[in-house]
């Protein structure tokens, strides 16, 4: 700045007016005096000037300082919700391909499940079929003995009794034989109904 208070730089150089004829007028006391306090009064205003300024400058550095803070924390912040995206978008996508994967499970359970019914059913039906044989047989041989029994003689009797028992075992065991299997049969459809129950619990865990 080239004036303050007042005061003038171009005093400092023209210290005192020159006379007509080119001679220099020395100066008086008094204006010496009055330029000095005048200089001292620019010298302390420039001082507070300087003092404002940097008090200025430190505030703007604190400031300065204050931002590059919060702009490292907000970068941080930042970065770690891109991570938590990331994570996110992953946890997404695994959760779509277990998804997926459970359906397919669960579609090949189902059609597991409608084999064995059908596998059931048709083998109740031949179950069905061979007691209603095993009974017609049964009654056969019921009226061949009765009517063996009034031909043969009564000696011969036990014998044939006996092969009738025994034959009569043999369909039982047959018999016996298959509601084994058919027993065995259910077992694995409940087998395969427990672990679609478990598979959709599973998959209701994940969705939650």
């Amino acid at each position: 700045m080239s004036k303050l208070t007042g005061f003038n730089i171009e005093d400092m150089v023209n210290v005192s007016p020159l006379k007509e004829g080119g001679e220099t007028q020395e100066p008086k006391v008094e204006q010496l005096m009055s330029k000095l306090r005048r200089l001292q009064q620019g010298k302390r205003a420039l001082e507070e000037e300087i003092k404002d300024i940097k008090s200025v400058s430190d505030s703007l550095q604190e400031e300065l300082a204050t931002l590059q803070t919060e702009a490292y924390q907000l970068e941080g912040i930042h970065k770690e919700k891109e991570e938590l995206c990331r994570k996110l978008q992953f946890q997404c996508e695994e959760s779509g391909q277990d998804s997926a994967r459970q359906l397919k499970q669960n579609e090949k359970s189902e059609e597991l499940l409608e084999q064995y019914r059908c596998e059931i059913q048709e083998f109740k039906l031949k179950h069905r079929k061979q007691r209603m044989k095993f009974e017609n047989q049964l009654h056969q041989l019921i009226e061949q003995h009765k009517n063996l029994h009034s031909i043969f003689s009564p000696e011969r009797l036990p014998d044939e009794i006996g092969s009738a028992e025994k034959t009569k075992c043999q369909l039982l065991s047959a018999e016996h034989l298959k509601l084994a299997q058919l027993c065995h049969l259910n077992e694995e459809l409940d087998n395969v109904r427990k672990q679609k129950q478990l598979g959709t619990i599973a998959a209701e865990t994940q969705e939650k």
